[in-house]
Parts: structure tokens; C-alpha cells; sequence
């Protein structure tokens, strides 16, 4: 049984990183006021170009371009967002086609960019991120073997970035003025604070974190770019988001939840025990969770009251 946490934790822990990156992403979009429903098309943007300008570079880079590559596929699923902010925040839009149409449009183009690039739909990189043992903290009991060992430094970048965004948003004026664009823009609105700023703001961010979470899922344990490999991560992500109350805490623990048994699924055949378990259950374990999960806890969430509703000055 410990040897079955011992593997399990780990892995679960490298598949749950991107799950929670992207979901912060989401989180920053919705505690503006914009829902983001276009994670998936933004994590597919980040992660080819990351896979593109590693399988260029790497050989002459090593590591250093595998850190580019995490930045760039940042940087391109920030620059792709903006067009949900535009749409979102200038025109008005609909955000929910809005973000749609970002699903639908990163779909085909990336498909289109990798054929005329590569020649291929897939795009592979020669290596990612390596598993590493942390000294010192590795022989902690207990911990050390589930967390510090045989772990990719991006999960602890992750979690790093989650400290970071709980102490802005909670513990910040910033903070404090952004999620009231999410929750009365009006009245945020009436003290001073730039709600179409704020907005812009938490759309970029949220296209910046799906964009690493793309990078990191090439990088990590897929090594290569191929739309099978994310298919469905960001809504996954959008679940740990509603299953997490819209909370940084909240959403680390859905992540973790939904990570695990991801793992779990991938990882029963290796072990003797799943064999007359049927393999389409098994496959469909993860998904079923979370459809359990949502309605079970999805009447107590609370989203923030003007998530989804375009800002009219006018209205004030």
C-alpha cells in the first residue's frame, strides 16, 4: 500500500501542476468579471509554441531553453487572451461565445501552424524537465518521499505562483480593488479604480497561467505537442475552479482531487489489482468525479456577483 502512495503522490503531483495553474488563470479572469470559458484554447496556444521553440533550441540551449519555452508559452497565451479582453471588456461581448470562439480558433490554428512548420500535426521536443530529489527535504518522514522526491521543479514554480497570487489578492490594496471589479464593478468604479484595466489585467494573467500550463504539460510528461494531450484540461481546470469556491486554497485542493485521480486512472495498469476492473470505467473514472464533485458542492459555490456581466459605465 505505501509503495502504491509512494508512486501515486508524485505523479499525481506532476499531472496536477498545469490543472492548477490553469485554473489560478481562470481564477484571475472571473475575480474581474470576465468568465474565461477559452483555458483549453489558450493552454493549446502556450503549449505549441513551447514545444515549437524547444524542439528548435534545445540542442544548442539544454535547460536554459526549456526555461524560455515555460516564458513563451506564457507570453503567447497572454498575447492570445487579449483578444477575449477585447472582446470581453471593449466590445461588450458575449463572454461565453467569446471565449468559445478562443477554443475553436487556438483548435485549428495551432493544427495549421504545426502542419506548415513541422509538416505534421504533432510537434515533439528530444527532453523536458527531468524528475530531481530535493536534498535534506527528501528524508523528512512521511513528506519527503511524497513531495520531495522524484518531483519536476515546475510543481514547485506552481506552487510558488500560488503563494504569490494568494498574498496579492488577499492581502494587498491591489488586490482588494481587483476583486471588487468581480464582485460591483460600479461601486469600484465610483472610489477610482479602472475596471476595464482591471479587467484587461485579469484576462492577460489568465491567458498567461494557461499558457504555462500548456508549456508545462509539453515539458513535463508529454513531450510533445499533440491536442490529444490536453484535450479537456481546461475545462478540467474550470471545474477546479467552481468545485474550489473561486479560491486560491479551494482551488488547490480541487486540483489535487481531480489530479489524483488522473493518476490513478493512467497508473492502474501497472497494478495487478485493476485487471478486472473494465478499462473504460477506468478511463472515465477522473471525469466522473468531477461530474460527482460538481454536483455535489456546486450549490454552495459562490461566484463573484458581476462575473460574466459586461461593464456599462452608462449604468452606473
Amino acid at each position: 500500500m505505501w509503495e502504491f502512495i509512494t508512486n501515486i503522490i508524485p505523479s499525481g503531483l506532476a499531472y496536477t501542476a498545469p490543472l492548477l495553474i490553469i485554473a489560478l488563470g481562470g481564477l484571475y479572469s472571473e475575480r474581474s468579471g470576465v468568465v474565461n470559458i477559452g483555458l483549453e484554447g489558450l493552454l493549446g496556444i502556450g503549449a505549441f509554441f513551447s514545444a515549437y521553440y524547444v524542439s528548435l533550441n534545445y540542442a544548442a540551449g539544454g535547460q536554459s531553453a526549456l526555461w524560455i519555452g515555460l516564458l513563451i508559452g506564457g507570453l503567447t497565451g497572454a498575447v492570445f487572451a487579449l483578444l477575449h479582453a477585447f472582446a470581453s471588456v471593449s466590445m461588450k461581448a458575449n463572454q461565453v461565445i467569446s471565449g468559445t470562439a478562443i477554443n475553436m480558433l487556438s483548435a485549428s490554428l495551432t493544427i495549421f501552424l504545426a502542419r506548415r512548420l513541422t509538416g505534421s500535426a504533432n510537434v515533439q521536443i528530444t527532453l523536458g524537465f527531468t524528475k530531481t530529489t530535493v536534498p535534506g527535504l527528501s528524508k523528512i518522514p512521511i513528506i519527503g518521499p511524497l513531495i520531495f522526491t522524484d518531483a519536476r521543479v515546475t510543481t514547485y514554480v506552481v506552487f510558488a505562483i500560488l503563494l504569490i497570487s494568494w498574498y496579492v489578492l488577499y492581502k494587498t490594496p491591489f488586490g482588494l480593488r481587483f476583486r471588487a471589479c468581480g464582485e460591483n464593478p460600479h461601486a469600484a468604479d465610483s472610489m477610482g479604480i479602472k475596471v476595464g484595466f482591471m479587467r484587461y489585467f485579469g484576462v492577460v494573467m489568465s491567458g498567461f497561467m494557461a499558457g504555462l500550463g500548456g508549456a508545462i504539460v509539453i515539458l513535463t510528461y508529454s513531450g510533445e505537442f499533440s491536442q490529444n494531450i490536453y484535450n479537456g484540461l481546461g475545462f478540467l481546470a474550470l471545474a477546479a475552479l467552481i468545485f474550489g469556491k473561486w479560491q486560491p486554497w479551494g482551488i488547490l485542493g480541487a486540483s489535487l482531487f481531480f489530479g489524483l485521480a488522473k493518476t490513478v486512472s493512467n497508473m492502474s495498469v501497472l497494478y495487478e489489482s485493476f485487471d478486472k476492473v473494465p478499462n473504460i470505467f477506468l478511463n472515465a473514472f477522473p471525469y466522473i468525479v468531477t461530474i460527482v464533485a460538481l454536483i455535489l458542492f456546486s450549490k454552495n459555490s459562490s461566484a463573484p456577483r458581476a462575473a460574466g456581466e459586461p461593464y456599462d459605465v452608462g449604468k452606473r
